[in-house]
This record gives structure tokens, C-alpha cells and sequence, in this order.
């Protein structure tokens, strides 16, 4: 018998079934005990809604907590309405609430609770991040969330894991956390870690602080894994008590002999400052090779030509500009630690930001505001000309900090995608916290490694963090106390809608073929303008893919003005709704009226926030039949009775053209339940209504 991987050995400690973990094969449903839930405001009211729905009186996993970090702007009463909404509620139904200000969840959740063996769910994409500390930390849409606080088992499609074996050590502090993972993007793209978890491990990993590997697995998301995780050792040990939490603390390690479905070797001392070009995480070069002028040709070669003309534009622009920069923006959660900004403040200290540059700098929170600006950091940053910005997502999702027509930004953030700045013209590259604080001073691309007149410090993790507390609010442990809150809802907050339940067939036209790489950004849009809508589906519905077609959300109603359900067709390219966990790009187009997305690959979370919402992500048998589809089609689904567990074949009509094709899908018991029921809001409710009944 060989020994296990971390990933299994967290698996098996909270698989509810009597299965051995040996005994799963990829693709097998497993259904877990759950131990932490996390939301924000941008996904969490809907999740609070849902839960509310579901009409139990408290949440039953361990540990619950709502941050608000995402519409902090109260430019109206929406996002105080719904800030008002997530305080009541989490007070009624006994979880913890972090607020505006407290900052950004990943961040604060890493310094808070997260914690080595943990299973822990968030409606966020990047809850990944907690995987530095040895969490078994997974992105989910926010219906899952709720069903998993109502007591419901987490359904886990089995995945292959995929060992990164690191040695050596990184060239620092020009080099950090954020160049490894943009190595990794480098090499296996954005659809390189589909169906996997990322383990770490080897000699490397001793290099890295627990921040630092937190950098790693949040930006692993870009990826498509299912999550990444790193052993717990002894730097997580010193991570953890140096912020109060040495209890929280046990060791986790792979077996010698584990087995991985993969295997990939990165040596740390051979790593470059990288850069992600516009519009793609995975499209990963070298600063150097942009200091150098590296024709466009060599760039793109090893990339997918799909992002061969957006590189173009964008690179023959910096080139034309002699590398100038418009705007530099350090922080969001993949980037704003305290050895993050203690780093880039070093490489500030006694600097001015280039008079065409404007900086902002959004640290992950409260805490390490408090602790730069104690230690004297805080002000070498301000005294070079940076703005500082409130401890929220902020610029990272299109709230505020916008940039100009055609220009050029350097971000720290996780994801680059077109429009999501706020800017469609603009052209965003993602680098590390030392990286863009060299070119806000320099006023252009630079080469960090070929620097000599500033030398930034190597920051060691400080052996006591502060850990004030005051930003959180925690529940009664009185349940007549939390019966009693009253929950108040602004004009804004709808409750949530419901699917009918799946008939023996669909029919429907193909109103949009999309192309591959489809985001959840492209389908429901972020940004201050949407954000605030968040908890209004039939008003975030008139933004469905408005990046990618602004004439759709126009064809939908008209096709559909009474709000039907399952009267037209989705048709997609490989990896359709990559990035973002947010399940309103499932639910604002369920409301339109989606029956089904037919496409040659569904990324995992959209895939799942489908199902849960009722509708079928169906992948083609045979890939060629993508190109014999045209929109406006009209495709008949058939003999959906006949869905079985594991993989079935489901036979689709394209009646416009006269031909069969099939399709596949690989679905649990659950799922068909779900799908049956039009969803996991009325298969829950009903029983949650049966056991009350018998009780």
C-alpha cells in the first residue's frame, strides 16, 4: 500500500462515506464534512438570501464569517442596504461579520482563522489563498455555500493532483512569491490545472513564508485548479503564533512515497521578475524579455493564438512608448501581506513616483495598515506621491481607480481579463509588489535584476503580528438573542428566483457561440457600475455579457419577454466561465431564460454554479461539432429522464440544419436530483421541510 498525499489525507479525514480514499478514481463524487464558510458581500448577500430561503433558524458548520470588502463605495443606498442586510442577518443566524474596512477577505481570513487540515468553502475564487497555510481551501458559487451552512455534505468531484516540486531559493527580493506562480501560469497556462490540486513540496518550499505561499495558491485559481495547498511545517507554525493562533497549528505532510498524477519541478534560483500581458493571467513573459524589445513574434509563440492579436496591440503600444507607464496599483489579495508592502516600501523609501505615474496602494488589511505604519513603512510609501487606498478588493474588481483611454497599467492583482479594470482600452500587466513599485518609480518597464542604485530590503516575518480584533462582530451565543434581530432589506435586496423543474427535453435557439476562455467576467460584468446590483438579479441581468456582445441581454427579452425558463442556448469553446466563483453569471442568464450551455470544455465552478441554478453544462463528444453550429440555431435537448449517474450521453437535434450530435456529462445522484428539482434551493427547502415535518 503507498502512502498518501496531502490532499487525500484531508479527504479522508472528512469523507463522509465508508469508501477508502485509495478506492476513488478522478471524477468520483465525494462528499465531505465541511469545517469553514466564507462570503463576501459582492457574492455573500445572494448566499445570505439563499440561505435564508432555505428557512432553518442557524447555520450548522463550525465556523461561518461574512466579510464586506468588495461594495464598500456608498455612492447610494444599495451597498449600505445590503451592508445593513449581511449585519443583521449574520447576527440572527449566529456567524461572524467582518466590516468595510477590516479588509480583504482572503487576506484577513488567512491572518484570522485558516488554519493546517481545515476544509473550508468560500464564495469567492480565490479562497485558494488559505491553502498557504495548509487549508483545503475551495471557490464555490454562493448557493453552495448556503446549502453547506444548512448542514448539507460538499460535493467534490475526486481530483488528479499535480505535485510542484520546488528547490532552490529565490533571488530576493526582486524575485518573490508572485514570479513562481506566474512561472507556473507560464508553463501550464489557464487551463493547465482543470480537474487538479496543486500540492507543493521539496526543499523550496522551506524559502517561502506562509504569506508568500498564500501568494502562490491564490493566484493558483488563474489555473482553473480546484485549489492548491501547501505543507504545514514549521514556517506555518511561526506564521501562526506570530498572529496569536499557535493552537491552531498542527503538522501536515505527504507520505514519502505518495503518488501524484503529475509532477513538475521549478527551481526557485532560476526564476526571473515575470509580467502577465494583457488580457490573459497565462500569458506570462519575462520583464527582461519586454526591457529587451523581444519581437512580438517570439513572445506568442509558445502562447494560444487566441491571445496573439490583444498581445500584439498591446506590446507594439508599450514598445511605441519607449516602455512608459501610465498607472501603478499594489495591493488586492493576492499581493498586500505585510512582507508584500514592507518590501515595496523599502524599494520607495527616499523615492518620488515618476510625475506621469499615478501609484495607489490598497493594503489586505486593517492589521497591516497598522503594523507598516507603526514599524515606520507607511510613510516612506506616502512620501513618494502614492495614494493610499482603503483595505478593500477596490481597483482588482473595477471599484474605482479606473484607468485612462489607451493607457498602460501595471497591477499586482490576480486577473488581467478585458474591461475588468473598468477600461476596455487599456491594457493591464500583472507583476509582483517590488516589481510595480520599481516601475511607478522609474516611470516605465525596468528590469528589477539589472537595478543598482535601489536595493530594497529582505523583510523577515515579524515574530508578533498585530491582531486587534475590533473590526469583527461576533454573534449572541443566545438563541432567543438571535431569534430576535430583525432583518431589514432596502429596495434593492430581491429574493432570489427559482428554476422550474428540468422537463424531458429542451428546445431552443442559440442565442450566443462564444469563443474559448469565456470568463465569468465576460457573461456578468464587475465594476462599480454592477456591483451594486449584486442582490437585484433582474437588474444585473440587463448586463449579461455585455463585454462580449451588448446587443444579447436585447435578444433575450425579446425572444423571451416574459422570463420564461429554458428557452435558449448557450454554445461554447473550451473553458467556458473560467475565473470568478460568482454564480449570477448562472443565475442573471437562468432569468433571461438559459435552459442549457453546450460547449467543448465548462470550467469547474461555472459548471457547478449551473447545476445549481438547474441548468445543464453539457460538453460536445466530439469537439468538430462546435464548428457545424451556428447562432440562431434552434438545438433540441432529448431524453433528459434518462440521466444517470456518472457519465451519460445526451443525444442534441440541431433542427435548423438537420443533423444529431451527441454530448456528454458526468453528474452524481445529487446532481440529477438537483437538475430535476430545478435546482439545489428547492431540492434543499423541500428537505429541510420533510425533516420538520417528522420532527
Amino acid at each position: 500500500m503507498t502512502g498518501k498525499n496531502i490532499v487525500q489525507k484531508i479527504l479522508e479525514a472528512h469523507d463522509i462515506s465508508e469508501k477508502k480514499v485509495e478506492e476513488y478514481k478522478p471524477g468520483d463524487p465525494v462528499f465531505v464534512k465541511v469545517d469553514q464558510c466564507i462570503t463576501q458581500d459582492a457574492t455573500g448577500t445572494m448566499a445570505w438570501l439563499e440561505f435564508e430561503a432555505i428557512g432553518i433558524p442557524d447555520i450548522k458548520v463550525p465556523l461561518a464569517v461574512s466579510y464586506i470588502d468588495h461594495n464598500t463605495l456608498q455612492t447610494d443606498f444599495r451597498n449600505a442596504d445590503d451592508h445593513q442586510f449581511l449585519r443583521a442577518i449574520a447576527a440572527k443566524k449566529g456567524a461572524i461579520l467582518s466590516r468595510p474596512g477590516n479588509g480583504i477577505i482572503h487576506q484577513v481570513h488567512l491572518e484570522n482563522f485558516a488554519a493546517p487540515g481545515k476544509i473550508l468553502l468560500g464564495s469567492d475564487s480565490h479562497t485558494p489563498t488559505a491553502g498557504g497555510v495548509g487549508s483545503m481551501a475551495i471557490g464555490v458559487g454562493g448557493l453552495v455555500i448556503a446549502t453547506t451552512m444548512a448542514g448539507e455534505p460538499f460535493e467534490l468531484k475526486y481530483p488528479m493532483v499535480i505535485k510542484v516540486h520546488l528547490k532552490g531559493k529565490l533571488r530576493k527580493p526582486w524575485v518573490t512569491a508572485m514570479d513562481v506562480i506566474l512561472e507556473l501560469l507560464k508553463m501550464k497556462g489557464v487551463r493547465g490545472g482543470r480537474k487538479a490540486i496543486f500540492e507543493y513540496s521539496g526543499p523550496g518550499v522551506k524559502d517561502l513564508t506562509a504569506p508568500e505561499r498564500a501568494t502562490i495558491t491564490n493566484m493558483g485559481a488563474e489555473l482553473g485548479a480546484t485549489t492548491s495547498i501547501f505543507p504545514s511545517d514549521e514556517l506555518t507554525q511561526h506564521f501562526l503564533k506570530a498572529q496569536g493562533r499557535e493552537n491552531d497549528y498542527s503538522p501536515l505532510e505527504a507520505d514519502k512515497d505518495a503518488v501524484y498524477d503529475e509532477i513538475i519541478e521549478i527551481d526557485l534560483s532560476k526564476l526571473e521578475p515575470n509580467v502577465a500581458l494583457p488580457h490573459s493571467p497565462g500569458s506570462v513573459v519575462s520583464i527582461r524579455e519586454l526591457v529587451e524589445r523581444t519581437p512580438i513574434e517570439s513572445i506568442v509563440k509558445n502562447m494560444p493564438e487566441k491571445v496573439h492579436a490583444d498581445i500584439k496591440e498591446h506590446v507594439e503600444r508599450l514598445y511605441s512608448r519607449e516602455l512608459q507607464v501610465d498607472q501603478v496599483c499594489i495591493g488586492s489579495c493576492t499581493n498586500a501581506s505585510y512582507l508584500a508592502l514592507a518590501t515595496a516600501a523599502s524599494v520607495m523609501k527616499g523615492q518620488v513616483v515618476a510625475q506621469h505615474i499615478s501609484l495607489t496602494v490598497s493594503p489586505g488589511s486593517k492589521n497591516v495598515v497598522t503594523q507598516i505604519a507603526r514599524e515606520g513603512l507607511l510613510a516612506d510609501i506616502l512620501e513618494t506621491g502614492a495614494r493610499m487606498l482603503e483595505c478593500t478588493c477596490g481597483p482588482c474588481i473595477g471599484m474605482g481607480q479606473t484607468p485612462n483611454t489607451n493607457s498602460i497599467s501595471c497591477r499586482t492583482f490576480n486577473r488581467n481579463f478585458f474591461g475588468r479594470s473598468g477600461e476596455k482600452s487599456a491594457g493591464t500587466y500583472l507583476m509582483s509588489a517590488t516589481s510595480a513599485a520599481l516601475i511607478a518609480i522609474k516611470g516605465k518597464f525596468v528590469d528589477p535584476l539589472q537595478e543598482k542604485d535601489i536595493k530594497p530590503e529582505i523583510f523577515s516575518e515579524p515574530e508578533q503580528f498585530i491582531t486587534s480584533k475590533n473590526m469583527f462582530i461576533y454573534p449572541s451565543k443566545d438563541a432567543k438573542e438571535r431569534a430576535a434581530v430583525a432583518i431589514v432589506k432596502g429596495p434593492n435586496i430581491i429574493d432570489c428566483p427559482i428554476n422550474d423543474p428540468l422537463a424531458d427535453q429542451i428546445t431552443g435557439s442559440v442565442l450566443l457561440k462564444t469563443g474559448d476562455d469565456i470568463t465569468t467576467d465576460d457573461i456578468m460584468m464587475a465594476g462599480a457600475q454592477v456591483l451594486p446590483l449584486r442582490s437585484n438579479i433582474p437588474a444585473i441581468a440587463q448586463f449579461v455579457f455585455n463585454p462580449v456582445d451588448n446587443t444579447f441581454v436585447k435578444r433575450a427579452l425579446d425572444l423571451n419577454p416574459q422570463h420564461k425558463r429554458r428557452v435558449f442556448i448557450i454554445v461554447g469553446g473550451s473553458n467556458y466561465g473560467q475565473g470568478s466563483s460568482r454564480e449570477h453569471a448562472a443565475i442573471a442568464p437562468m432569468w433571461l431564460g438559459l435552459g442549457a450551455v453546450i460547449a467543448k470544455s465548462i470550467a469547474r465552478i461555472h459548471r457547478d454554479n449551473l447545476i445549481q441554478w438547474g441548468m445543464l453544462p453539457l460538453e460536445f463528444s466530439d469537439e468538430n461539432i462546435y464548428d457545424k453550429i451556428d447562432q440562431s440555431d434552434v438545438l433540441t435537448i432529448k431524453n433528459l429522464v434518462q440521466l444517470k449517474e456518472g457519465i451519460s450521453e445526451i443525444e442534441v437535434e440541431n433542427t435548423t440544419k438537420g443533423f444529431i450530435f451527441a454530448t456528454n456529462v458526468n453528474l452524481s445522484f445529487k446532481e440529477i436530483e438537483m437538475l430535476k428539482q430545478g435546482g439545489a434551493l428547492p431540492l434543499v427547502k423541500a428537505k429541510v421541510r420533510n425533516q420538520q415535518v417528522n420532527n
